[in-house]
């Protein structure tokens, strides 16, 4: 059985920063590709990064230059680390592995930014 647990997520000041986490198990991690998603509040779910197998990131362009997604196949995790967090990046944030499975959507962490 997949789980994925999020971690990190927080109430946060505009410019402040966070470290989200994502841990998988049962999966083979190290073959597979992952991804951050958010949803805030009245939207829809949005991809805003991934990464490959093999290390390679993208972004949406919301993000890009700000977010940094990483992975660390020894400790089967991946990372997001938000840097100039501004309130429009207030969501829950989720992660899954590319492409998305419904039934492995754990319970997400929730970010704030706010003054």
């Amino acid at each position: 059985q997949v789980q994925l647990v999020e971690s990190g997520g927080g109430l946060v000041q505009p410019g402040g920063s966070l470290r989200l986490s994502c841990a998988a198990s049962g999966m083979i991690f190290s073959v597979t590709g992952m991804g951050w998603y958010r949803q805030a509040l009245g939207k829809q779910r949005e991809l805003v990064a991934t990464i490959t197998s093999g290390g390679s990131p993208n972004y949406v362009d919301s993000v890009k230059g700000r977010f940094t997604i990483s992975r660390d196949n020894t400790k089967n995790t991946v990372y997001l680390q938000m840097n100039s967090l501004k309130p429009e990046d207030t969501a829950v944030y989720y992660c899954n592995q590319i492409p998305a499975w419904k039934g492995y959507w754990g319970q997400g962490t929730q970010v704030t930014v706010s003054s």
